[in-house]
């Protein structure tokens, strides 16, 4: 009896011993497992890190992009009017040599008089015309980039601005069949960021002419301005392409999202403009679309942002 309880006894202990061994080998699994995943999390933060750094990257890519197309449009807005100003000053001085060489010789008679006065008139009017639209233009990419480039916020009228933005995109424009078509109620003021509203139309009517018209097709984008109650203003742009297929309608403001890849999209267009008008800009934005009908962005914007010490208040609060 004793010899058994002994055996059952040594048995258990061999059970126990060998129960330890599975637990201290589960055990150091477990920790291997640990390591592993400490190192994946590891990994993982590093590459959201590296994501930010490159999303950040490109994003700055984008404004400096917007801005090579600023450029470009000054530079070939300017042309025209400098380019006739330059041909009317070289006009006037021939007339002036003309005038000098005929009254140096004593020749000069009445006729030829009133005739260089009108030449002259007309000449030196369309060099201030031109001089001043030139001036004006410079004035209007002056702002434009000025809003873009520091973030500025300021008092605007809302049609206005919208020219200018326009304006500024002429070049790109010229060069497609489409049209732009613009409803906005005149003096609707803002006191918000111009520059970020400047990105976000910029990346809208951009997107559509990528992404919106199939060859050998003209296409309309219409920009709809309305005032909301509340302070509030709706601004709706819309073209009558070829539409957005559902499978993709849930993804449009991914980062990265885009089915241009092949030909350099890098998929921030539409990201970048969500985060404009939800955080710089205080907004809201919805797209609908159906294929073949066209696509249309709906933003609702305040008028007049809150000042910054009640927005911290608010924030403080909530």
């Amino acid at each position: 009896m004793e010899f058994q309880r002994l055996r059952a006894l040594q048995a258990e202990q061999a059970r126990l011993k060998e129960a330890n061994t599975e637990l201290l080998r589960r055990e150091a699994i477990i920790a291997n497992q640990r390591d592993e995943l400490a190192h994946k999390v590891a990994e993982l933060e590093e590459a959201q890190q590296q994501l930010g750094e490159t999303r950040n990257s490109l994003t700055q890519a984008e404004k400096l992009a917007s801005l090579g197309r600023l450029v470009a449009g000054v530079a070939h807005e300017l042309n025209t009017p400098i380019g006739i100003a330059l041909t009317a000053i070289t006009h006037l001085e021939d007339v002036v040599t003309s005038l000098d060489k005929t009254v140096a010789a004593g020749k000069l008679t009445r006729s030829q008089l009133t005739e260089h006065q009108g030449t002259l008139r007309d000449s030196a009017l369309l060099v201030h015309t031109n001089i001043g639209r030139a001036a004006e233009l410079v004035q209007s990419f002056k702002r434009v980039a000025v809003d873009q480039a520091s973030e500025e916020r300021r008092d605007f009228l809302l049609g206005a601005y919208i020219d200018e933005v326009l304006q500024s995109l002429a070049p790109r424009l010229r060069g497609e069949p489409h049209r732009v078509l613009v409803e906005c109620p005149t003096g609707i003021h803002m006191d918000s960021y111009p520059g970020a509203l400047f990105q976000v139309l910029t990346n809208l009517i951009i997107n559509a002419l990528i992404h919106a018209f199939g060859p050998d097709r003209q296409g309309t984008m219409k920009i709809t301005v309305r005032e909301l109650p509340d302070d509030q203003v709706e601004l709706r742009f819309q073209d009558d392409g070829k539409g957005v297929p559902a499978a993709h309608m849930d993804r449009l403001f991914e980062p990265f999202f885009t089915t241009n890849r092949a030909r350099g999209g890098s998929g921030l267009g539409l990201h970048i403009v969500f985060n404009l008008v939800t955080q710089s800009l205080q907004g809201v934005i919805s797209v609908s679309s159906a294929e073949g009908r066209g696509t249309c962005f709906t933003l609702t914007l305040p008028r007049h942002l809150p000042r910054e010490e009640v927005v911290a208040l608010e924030r403080a609060a909530g």
